[in-house]
């Protein structure tokens, strides 16, 4: 993917340098470039009405394996602030601004709070918060899932913005602390339901991107596969291990995450005699919750409501 990128970049400059120069932008108006949901909302919500917020990629687009169009690199390359994530799947991001200079500023979400580090296990399933069976591989950066940490990177980019745009920098700060004390309420509403529950144990036949969650909640979490694993069969032993995990703790509910197939979650509920629901990480978003105008919050209330249902 690398080359494709470098291969987009040489005709970006090849065309920023032939083409016609285009009318300006108005100088009052920021023009703010995300690469995913998270990020978008956050920045949308801190900047209100007035300032431009891009979503680079589509929906239900997968962000590792993205690959740029010369128009992406192009708004990258031209916007006032991009706020990207910054982890492992923003290596085609680090390759563009190593290659191009950006006109504005980079704000990446990682750096904007306290960092966990990333595990793979060694046995049969992604073990609980103790993290005795696994061995650390890098920074987990799927930082936006607690919604602590939301409140907290909105703040950021609130003061990002204010710093940009003087006149206008009392608006940023007070959009991004209205948005930041609803996600602190929502914190709470999390806090007040996990703490009400004699165990306190998940187990998802999925994926797990879901560490800050879990750690804010002081959650114990199994899961078929780790992080951001691209993983798509686990072994029968796997199977086997989270199917008797759900049986011991008397779990009613396996998990899985958006735009999965939950075909493994269905296999392990339905050996284990329970049900399935999905909690959403709010990583991606389909086309149709754009429409709906889904936000984080409202996608993190949602998960609050499918906890208190089938916990």
């Amino acid at each position: 993917m690398k080359k494709t990128v470098l291969m987009l970049l040489c005709i970006v400059l090849c065309l920023s340098g032939c083409a016609e120069q285009k009318a300006p932008q108005e100088p009052d108006t920021l023009q703010i470039v995300t690469t995913i949901f998270p990020a978008y909302d956050f920045a949308r919500a801190a900047a209100g009405e007035g300032v431009e917020v891009t979503l680079l990629l589509p929906p239900g687009t997968e962000s590792h394996s993205y690959e740029p169009t010369p128009a992406d690199i192009m708004a990258v390359q031209s916007c006032d602030l991009f706020i990207c994530l910054g982890g492992e799947s923003d290596t085609w991001v680090e390759t563009i601004l190593s290659a191009v200079e950006p006109k504005g500023e980079v704000l990446r979400m990682v750096d904007c709070v306290e960092l966990l580090p990333e595990e793979h296990d060694h046995g049969e399933a992604e073990h609980d918060h103790d993290h005795s069976l696994g061995a650390v591989v890098g920074m987990d950066e799927h930082v936006w899932t607690a919604p602590g940490n939301a409140a907290e990177i909105t703040r950021k980019i609130g003061e990002r913005l204010a710093a940009l745009d003087g006149i206008n920098e009392v608006q940023y700060r007070k959009n991004a602390a209205d948005y930041a004390e609803k996600l602190a309420a929502l914190d709470d509403a999390f806090e007040a339901f996990f703490s009400a529950q004699p165990d306190k144990t998940v187990v998802f036949g999925d994926r797990f991107p879901l560490r800050y969650f879990a750690e804010a909640y002081d959650l114990d979490y199994y899961a078929a596969f780790p992080s951001c694993s691209t993983q798509t069969e686990p072994s029968a032993a796997t199977i086997a291990f989270l199917t008797e995990k759900v049986r011991e703790e008397n779990i009613k509910t396996v998990w899985y995450i958006e735009f999965s197939n939950h075909l493994v979650a269905d296999s392990i509920a339905e050996a284990a005699g329970v049900k399935t629901a999905m909690f959403h990480t709010c990583h991606n978003v389909s086309a149709q919750e754009i429409e709906a105008g889904a936000t984080y919050l409202s996608l993190m209330e949602g998960n609050l409501e499918a906890l208190r249902e089938n916990f």
